[in-house]
């Protein structure tokens, strides 16, 4: 489980199994990572890792919640479905598509991941 913070509200996202994800576990057990997120197309926020992870893209259509590697370098947070090639990290386990916008709210964020101790 990783664990990110966003405007003072933790999210926790569950993480798929992939050389992707563990991937980034290894990347957090360096410590918390801090990332400049945009809005884009009032669909996502996006921000880059600092690094390359593996890709394992596959087509698919994202929902709100979904935490995807793109580019093999830009995490990203969608709260509104999008179609194309992704590599699927996780996704959120404890907010609705509803609570997820207003956490997110409009505009750029600053999100912190760490890992969770559980």
């Amino acid at each position: 489980m990783v664990n990110m913070e966003v405007n003072g509200t933790t999210l926790q996202i569950a993480l798929t199994q992939s050389s992707s994800s563990e991937a980034l576990k290894a990347l957090l057990k360096g410590g918390a990572l801090t990332i400049s997120m945009k809005d884009y197309a009032h669909m996502e926020k996006f921000g880059n890792l600092g690094t390359k992870l593996p890709r394992n893209d596959k087509h698919i259509t994202t929902k709100a919640g979904d935490v995807i590697l793109s580019e093999g370098n830009l995490l990203v947070i969608y709260y509104a479905p999008n179609t194309w090639n992704f590599t699927k990290l996780g996704s959120v386990t404890n907010m609705t598509e509803k609570e997820l916008k207003k956490v997110l709210g409009k505009g750029n964020i600053t999100a912190t991941l760490w890992l969770s101790e559980a």
